[in-house]
Parts: C-alpha cells; structure tokens; sequence
C-alpha cells in the first residue's frame, strides 16, 4: 500500500510463445522467466498483491509456491498470440472486482523485461503519485542511436521521404531528445485504465531507465545477451 492506495502487480505468463518454446518457463540465470518480475513484486515495499496470470498448471503451481496470486486458469480466447497485455489485465481486474478484491492503482510487469527491480517499481509507484497530472506511468529509454529525423521512408517509385516530414540539418546534439517504450513497467490508476483500455494517453508520464536495463526478450541471442549482464551484475 502507497499513501493508503491498494496497489496490485499482474505478472503475464502464458505457455506459449512465438520466438522461443516455453519461454516463460525457460531458465535464466537459474530462474524461470516469469519468477523474475514475481521476485521482484514481492520485494516491493509498495505492492499489495501479486497475481500471476498464465493458461498453464504448471506455471499456476510454481507462482502459488512462491507466494503469489494464481485464482484462475487465463481463458483460450486471451491466452493467443493476437492477445493485448490490456485483454489480459482487465480480465484480472475483473475477476478479482468479482471475488470483491479491489485496488487503486495496477501495475503490469512483463517477463520478457527481467531486469526491472523492485527499487525500479518502488520509484515509478513514488513518481506517479508525485505528479499531479499524471494517471499512468510507463517505462522509457533514452534513444542515443539513430534520432527519428534522420529516418526515411522508401516510397513506391523508390524514393526516399523524410519519415518526420521535416529534414532537419542539426546535429545530432542539437536535436531534441527522444525516447522509446522500453516495456520495464507499466503503472495505472485502476479507474483510469478501465475508462481508457491503455497505459498510454495525455495523462501519461516517463519512468527512465538506462539502457542496459532495457531488454526484452524474444529470442535466445536475447537470453545470452541478459545472462551476461546479470552475470556482470553479480560480479
């Protein structure tokens, strides 16, 4: 609980997956995917519940033993690859509004981000509530590769057209920054995500995380890549 608001933390675990089989029961580091949010959850000083939402028994089973919330089996019809995260966590919402379970605020921490940490969580849940305006907060990265004015579109006849409409001849470091959605966490007004159906609106504000913290998984260089720096991190 944060300032008296009741805080639940959805952890998305289906069995199936398109890059790797099983991904969120593969091991890394010596931990299933999907434990690296749960554990993360848990240490939090701010999270009241931790649900665990997955179509698979054995996943259900192993989240129970760790101490987090596994009520029901995720239906088929939002358990596909076509399924949004939003599908998902209103399902939870739902279902636990049913079961008179109610809470202020929601957060949604994806396996496929595993290096997001409980500190991280704790943060992001601080810098909400600080901003007035605010409704939601989603993770971000500083974009220090290729700026989104030098982008081109390749048109039919071959051309290129600036795909910002507008050329900029600056350099780099005089070009505005820029971020991109890294996927580490997602934080919500509950009432507002239900008003809404997204994390992302006018209301919207930025958790910024370095970019080594911004990996998400999808296939198995992505695995070595995290390994190495959890691997670093534990020196």
């Amino acid at each position: 609980m944060f300032k008296k608001k009741k805080i639940l933390c959805v952890i998305p675990a289906r069995i199936g997956s398109k890059g790797i089989k099983k991904k969120n029961l593969k091991k890394l580091y010596g931990k299933h995917l999907f434990e690296w949010p749960l554990d993360e959850a848990k240490k939090s000083k701010y999270i009241d519940d931790v649900l665990v939402t997955s179509d698979s028994v054995e996943i259900i089973n192993k989240s129970k033993k760790k101490g987090a919330l596994a009520p029901f089996k995720r239906p088929k019809k939002i358990s596909s690859d076509k399924s949004t995260s939003i599908d998902v966590v209103l399902h939870a919402i739902n279902f636990l509004e049913k079961n008179k379970k109610f809470y202020d605020y929601i957060i949604l921490l994806e396996p496929t981000s595993p290096l997001t940490t409980h500190k991280d969580i704790d943060k992001a849940i601080s810098k909400l509530s600080e901003n007035k305006k605010a409704k939601s907060i989603v993770g971000v990265t500083l974009n220090i590769g290729r700026h989104p004015y030098y982008n081109y579109t390749i048109k039919k006849n071959g051309l290129i057209s600036p795909f910002s409409k507008k050329i900029v001849n600056l350099r780099r470091q005089d070009l505005p920054a820029c971020y991109y959605l890294n996927g580490n966490l997602y934080i919500s007004e509950v009432r507002y995500l239900k008003k809404t159906k997204s994390f992302y609106h006018d209301f919207t504000s930025a958790f910024v995380a370095e970019k080594w913290k911004s990996v998400e998984i999808d296939d198995q260089y992505d695995f070595i890549m995290t390994e190495s720096i959890i691997s670093k991190m534990n020196g």
